[in-house]
C-alpha cells in the first residue's frame, strides 16, 4: 500500500530489523525519518531513503522534538544479546528506553507508537505453544527475555496512562539476508562442517521480509493495546536440517547432544555455538525452546508468511555471496 501522505519516526533503523523496516516503509512511500547516534549511522539511513535525527531512546530529553511530525513512531530499538556483558544498560535500553519513546510521542501528539517486543516476552512454559494471550510464567531463561517483557509491559502501561495508541509486535527469531549473529550464527557454524554438533529443540522463525511487513501491517490494522505475534513457521532444529540439507553442495550429518547432558553441565553447548560465549543465559534459552502461534497475525492484520524453504533458501543464498560458507 502507498501511503504518499504518511511519515513514519524509527528508532534502531540501522540495526537487523529495523534497517529492513525502514527500506520497506520508504518503497511502500512513506516519508521515513531514523534515529541516529552516530554519523556512520546517519550514513546508512540516507542510503536507504531515510532522513537521520541524532539522539538516543535512553536520553528522553531530545525525543519529542524528534518524533515531532511523525503519523507512527516504530520503537525497534533494542540490545539482544545472549550473554550480555551489561544487564543494567540493557535494562535501560529495553526497558526504559520503550517508556521513553511512548512518552516522547504522547508529547508531541503522534498518533500511534508500534513497539517491536519479542517472542521472548510471551513467557509460555518450556514445551509448549505460546499465543499474545499467554499468561506469563513468571520465569525467565535469559536477561534479555526479562528485558523485553518488562519493557512490554513498562511501555503498554505508559500509553494507557497518556491516552496513546500502542501495538505491540512479538517477532520470533528473524532470520534472512543481513543476518550472521545469535542464531544465524548457530546456523553458520552447522553449513561449514560436515557433522555439526546440534541439540534437537523446536525454533519460530520469521524472515526478514515478513518481520518488515508485519510492522507496517500492524501500524495500519492494529488495535491500540494488542500484541500480535510475528512468526513464519515452528519446527525443529532436525526439521531445519532435513529442509536446508539439499540446498548444500555436500551432506551434513549432525552428531546431536541430547538436553539432559546440556542441561546437567552446559559444556558442550560451546561445540554448537563455536567461538561465542557460553553462559546459563544461553544453555537455559536454547533448551527453552520457541513454539508459537501466528494466527492472530493472518486473522487480523491480514499477514501472510514467506514459506521456510524460501527463508532458507534466501540466508543461504546470501552467506555464500558475503563469502561465510
Amino acid at each position: 500500500m502507498v501511503n504518499p501522505s504518511r511519515s513514519a519516526f524509527v528508532t534502531g533503523g540501522t540495526g537487523l530489523v529495523g534497517s529492513h523496516l525502514l527500506r520497506s516503509l520508504v518503497v511502500d512511500g512513506w516519508d521515513a525519518t531514523a534515529l541516529v547516534r552516530s554519523d556512520a549511522g546517519a550514513l546508512t539511513i540516507h542510503a536507504a531513503g531515510g532522513s537521520p535525527v541524532f539522539g538516543d531512546v535512553t536520553e528522553p530529553a531530545g525525543l519529542p522534538d524528534a518524533v515531532a511530525g511523525a503519523d507512527v513512531v516504530f520503537h525497534v530499538a533494542g540490545i539482544n544479546e545472549g550473554c550480555p556483558k551489561d544487564t543494567a544498560q540493557m535494562d535501560d535500553v529495553n526497558i526504559n528506553g520503550a517508556v521513553n519513546v511512548v512518552e516522547a510521542a504522547a508529547q508531541a501528539g503522534v498518533g500511534r507508537v508500534v513497539l517491536t517486543s519479542s517472542v521472548t516476552a510471551i513467557g509460555e512454559g518450556s514445551g509448549t505453544v505460546g499465543d499474545e494471550k499467554t499468561e506469563h510464567s513468571g520465569t525467565y531463561p535469559s536477561a534479555y527475555a526479562r528485558s523485553k517483557h518488562l519493557g512490554e509491559v513498562a511501555a503498554l502501561h505508559t500509553a494507557m496512562r497518556l491516552g496513546i495508541d500502542l501495538v505491540v509486535v512479538n517477532p520470533a527469531s528473524v532470520q534472512g539476508p543481513g543476518r550472521s549473529s545469535g542464531s544465524a550464527e548457530i546456523i553458520l557454524r552447522a553449513l561449514r562442517t560436515r557433522r555439526p554438533w546440534l541439540v534437537d529443540v523446536n525454533v519460530s522463525i520469521i524472515d526478514i521480509a515478513d518481520s518488515s511487513r508485519g510492522h507496517i501491517l500492524a501500524a495500519e490494522h492494529g488495535v491500540a493495546g494488542e500484541r500480535y505475534i510475528l512468526s513464519g513457521a515452528t519446527l525443529s532444529v532436525s526439521e531445519a536440517v532435513t529442509i536446508i540439507a539439499p540446498m548444500l553442495e555436500r551432506q551434513i550429518r549432525p552428531r546431536w547432544i541430547p538436553r539432559t547432558v546440556v542441561r546437567s553441565i552446559g559444556i558442550p553447548l560451546s561445540r554448537v555455538v563455536g567461538g561465542s560465549k557460553v553462559c546459563p543465559d544461553l544453555v537455559r534459552s536454547l533448551l527453552h525452546g520457541h513454539s508459537y502461534d501466528n494466527t492472530k497475525s493472518i486473522v487480523d492484520l491480514g499477514m501472510t508468511y514467506t514459506p521456510i524453504e524460501e527463508t532458507f533458501a534466501s540466508m543461504i543464498d546470501w552467506f555464500r555471496t558475503e563469502g561465510l560458507i
